[in-house]
């Protein structure tokens, strides 16, 4: 079984290529601030937000559109890749909007698989909160379509799904919440995974069949967390963690794609890639990775506000802010991902750094 088990998730990751080659596929994104396109800006009282100088000043408009980069986000660069708009933010359409026909984005900055996550920012729609809009999408869609139609719609579709992140960051690393002293962190991954597996299996429910989860990169490596060691290094514990959650993760999709008929989920892994690109940043074209592009103060939530100093080549640097890389960054980034559907091949598993 335990051979088999690659080659299953393969074939699993090649269905859904398949999909995506398909003409004007539609794909449907859950997540946090490394996929939001905007939908935070319709939260009145969020303070998870990046509506303000200085992002998007590299984006198309130069303008900030509620994405926590100075440009594209991976989701932006995927979609490009698949020949599809960018899926817009759910919050910006109306109840009855016919994009939701080809597409929508449901991710949410602050987000979290457990719904205490990120509850600082006030307002945030934690993965819970996603799938409840898009089951309210899913009543739009057997509305304008007819009840056969949109679940063949939603069997079809592509589910991007990267949370988890905003767990750690902004849950179980911080001293001064209950998780980081109430659980090990044997017991946390526990709650994580056993959370996880209820929401994809509802996402299940409600049609999903090809569903992609984004695993975590090697979050010990970021900014916001590299200021905590006296060298400006990598926190080993911490990629350990992510690590573990990682493979629990992959073993978790296994065994529901072993349980749920026609269910197709698959891991996309890229932390040695974003790992590669933090070590070796000159092998990209890029000369800082340990520090931000912006001069944030990590004190005070780690962002880029609009009274911050930008570096004066941003292409020079893979993280704009405390927490999320550049526009450049996600481009390579978002290639690598890309790249790695069509393989079937498997690495090693890494060794925490």
């Amino acid at each position: 079984m335990a051979r088999e088990a690659p080659i299953f998730a393969a074939l699993i990751v090649m269905a859904i290529v398949v999909m995506a080659s398909a003409a004007s596929p539609v794909t449907f994104v859950f997540g946090d601030s490394l996929t939001e396109v905007g939908n935070n800006n319709f939260l009145q009282y969020s303070l998870a937000k990046s509506n303000f100088p200085w992002y998007g000043v590299d984006y198309k408009s130069g303008q900030p559109t509620g994405r926590f980069t100075n440009g594209r986000t991976i989701g932006d660069i995927i979609s490009s890749k698949l020949g599809i708009p960018t899926p817009p933010p759910y919050l910006s359409l109306s109840a009855n909007d016919d994009t939701i026909l080809k597409g929508v984005n449901y991710a949410s900055g602050g987000a979290g698989i457990l719904n205490d996550t990120g509850l600082y920012f006030i307002q945030r729609m934690s993965f819970d909160d996603q799938i409840d809009c898009f089951e309210k999408s899913k009543i739009t869609m057997k509305a304008k379509i007819g009840e056969d139609a949109a679940e063949k719609l939603s069997n079809a579709a592509i589910y991007f799904i990267g949370l988890g992140s905003n767990d750690y960051v902004n849950n179980y690393l911080q001293p001064f919440l209950p998780d980081g002293q109430q659980y090990t962190h044997d017991e946390f991954l526990e709650l994580l995974i056993s959370t996880l597996e209820q929401q994809l299996r509802r996402l299940y429910r409600l049609g999903a069949r090809k569903m992609v989860f984004h695993g975590l990169s090697p979050l010990g490596c970021i900014p916001s967390q590299r200021v905590k060691s006296k060298k400006g290094e990598c926190l080993k514990q911490v990629n350990k963690w992510v690590l573990q959650f990682n493979s629990r993760v992959q073993k978790l999709l296994l065994f529901l794609n072993s349980r749920l008929p026609a269910a197709g989920l698959s891991f996309a892994d890229t932390y040695l890639s974003v790992l590669d690109l933090i070590t070796n940043p000159k092998t990209y074209g890029f000369k800082i990775s340990n520090t931000s592009c912006c001069n944030v103060d990590t004190s005070v939530g780690g962002l880029c506000l609009p009274n911050s100093k930008m570096c004066s080549n941003r292409k020079d640097y893979v993280f704009w802010d405390a927490f999320h890389p550049t526009d450049a960054a996600n481009a390579v980034l978002a290639e690598k991902l890309f790249s790695s559907l069509f393989s079937s091949a498997h690495s090693p598993a890494p060794s925490p750094h």
